[in-house]
């Protein structure tokens, strides 16, 4: 997902790339967490079979979305509350 870098400054273009950096970490360790809670609620540790049976697909799929909601959520209430921040430094800086 590369951004259009017109005209920005090196200060900027290396901004940008560290925003990337991390974006692409948290993701990173979104999957991460969400693939290693998903796999302990919803697969024995003991197989059964090489292939995932109905139960555990249904629980997996439960899981993921609960788990992708609950981040957007939680992303969107961190937004808020970062912007409720930045409005109030600028109302006592006036």
């Amino acid at each position: 997902m590369a951004m259009p870098q017109m005209n920005l400054s090196a200060a900027e273009q290396a901004k940008l790339q560290m925003m990337q950096e991390m974006e692409i970490e948290m993701m990173s360790d979104l999957y991460n967490r969400m693939t290693n809670a998903c796999h302990k609620k919803c697969i024995p540790p003991r197989y059964g079979e090489a292939e995932l049976g109905k139960g555990e697909m249904v629980c997996i799929d439960r899981c993921v979305a609960k788990y992708l909601d609950i981040h957007e959520k939680i992303g969107k209430k961190l937004t808020a509350m970062s912007m409720q921040d930045e409005d109030l430094m600028k109302k006592m800086s006036n």
